[in-house]
């Protein structure tokens, strides 16, 4: 059994810095923090610790993808560390301690979006998501596990509200702009907004979050840019050139989130969500992505996958599986009731339950956060 007084706390215990690193080692020196028995150590260049390795009790730490020397690696192993070695020739780090970046997915934009990590990870995702290999298989699970560990690490105590909606919604349309005016609304009020990551009306409520801390004019010059490049077809590259443009000229935006995923990998990811969570397995994905959504979700116009995400979030709401209802807000009354009715069947399912006072229907996108402050008191 490990002596409970020498082993960091679980929340403690994952270094995924050289700082936190250094700082480690340098506990070792206190009788009761000896050796780093207990720590998980994610995809650092160990290289230039060579010196600490060597002399440092490392039995019973986990190094997840670290490069070390040969003879660090040895003397770790020696000490009866586990060691998962970093994995070559792969466009993605599966150990990975932090969300990406919209500048690190899109890294070699200039030459084509196709030289990017990630048309190149959602390429090898589509040579290996079928061909039965186990270790592929592996890689892919790790990977989506260290990103949700992120996630969860930059979201703690946050307010976050999910917008989810199509990603046909185009540059320089009404609609585009309404759910980018949601997201910079949303932000304001003290809310880290996320996304599906993609583009369309989740771009825009990504694009609208950026916009906050600028003053009202920003945005409509934002949009006007935005609207020369009215869609990721036919051409990723400049579509994503014109959000990099946008950044450039107002750089220092808010915050918010993109859970978008490798499933759907003909849709890029947007570049105004800072902090990208993307994944490989769409259902860890949208699960995730409605759980986390801790204020409510706002469901703008869209196609299948937004049905789906209304029902996967009713479906906990219906059955208070993760406690009290959380707010559901659909926008359009036309699209829920006519072109897809959705609307009916989600009342049908909160009648008579504690959901039905967490459930509203506005005709546009403006009604939104009123609604969604509504239905966030108590439901009695």
């Amino acid at each position: 059994m490990p002596d409970t007084d020498k082993t960091p706390a679980a929340s403690d215990t994952e270094i995924e810095t050289l700082a936190e690193f250094d700082t480690a080692v340098e506990r070792t020196a206190q009788p009761e923090h000896a050796g780093l028995a207990g720590y998980r150590v994610q995809s650092l260049d160990l290289t230039t610790r060579t010196a600490a390795l060597l002399t440092t009790d490392t039995a019973g730490a986990v190094f997840l993808g670290c490069a070390m020397e040969p003879d660090a690696v040895a003397k770790v192993r020696a000490d009866g560390a586990l060691v998962f070695p970093p994995v070559p020739h792969l466009p993605f780090d599966p150990y990975r301690g932090a969300l990406y970046s919209p500048a690190e997915l899109f890294e070699g934009l200039a030459a084509g979006y196709e030289r990017t990590p990630d048309a190149l990870s959602y390429a090898w995702f589509q040579r290996t998501s079928t061909d039965g290999d186990i270790f592929s298989s592996m890689l892919r699970s790790i990977h989506d596990d260290a990103v949700s560990d992120a996630l969860d690490e930059l979201l703690v105590g946050a307010r976050v509200v999910g917008v989810m909606g199509g990603h046909a919604m185009a540059r320089g349309t009404d609609e585009y702009r309404g759910a980018a005016v949601l997201g910079r609304t949303l932000a304001r009020a003290g809310f880290t907004v996320a996304t599906g990551g993609g583009p369309g009306a989740m771009e825009a409520a990504n694009l609208g979050a950026y916009a906050a801390p600028f003053d009202d004019a920003m945005l409509d010059s934002a949009l006007e840019l935005l609207g020369t490049e009215p869609s990721f077809r036919p051409s990723v590259s400049r579509w994503a050139r014109a959000a990099f443009e946008v950044r450039t000229k107002w750089p220092r935006g808010g915050t918010s989130v993109g859970i978008p995923t490798w499933f759907y990998g003909h849709e890029p990811p947007n570049a105004f969500a800072n902090a990208i969570a993307k994944y490989f397995a769409n259902a860890t994905r949208e699960d995730g992505l409605l759980a986390r959504s801790n204020a409510g979700v706002v469901f703008l116009p869209g196609a299948a996958g937004t049905v789906q995400e209304i029902f996967d979030n009713a479906t906990p709401n219906f059955y208070e599986s993760r406690g009290t209802p959380t707010p559901m807000v659909l926008v359009d009354r036309a699209h829920w009731t006519e072109t897809l009715p959705t609307w009916p069947l989600l009342q049908a399912l909160a009648k008579d339950r504690p959901m039905a006072a967490r459930i509203a229907l506005v005709d546009s996108v403006s009604e939104a956060p009123e609604a969604l402050a509504r239905l966030s008191g108590p439901t009695g």
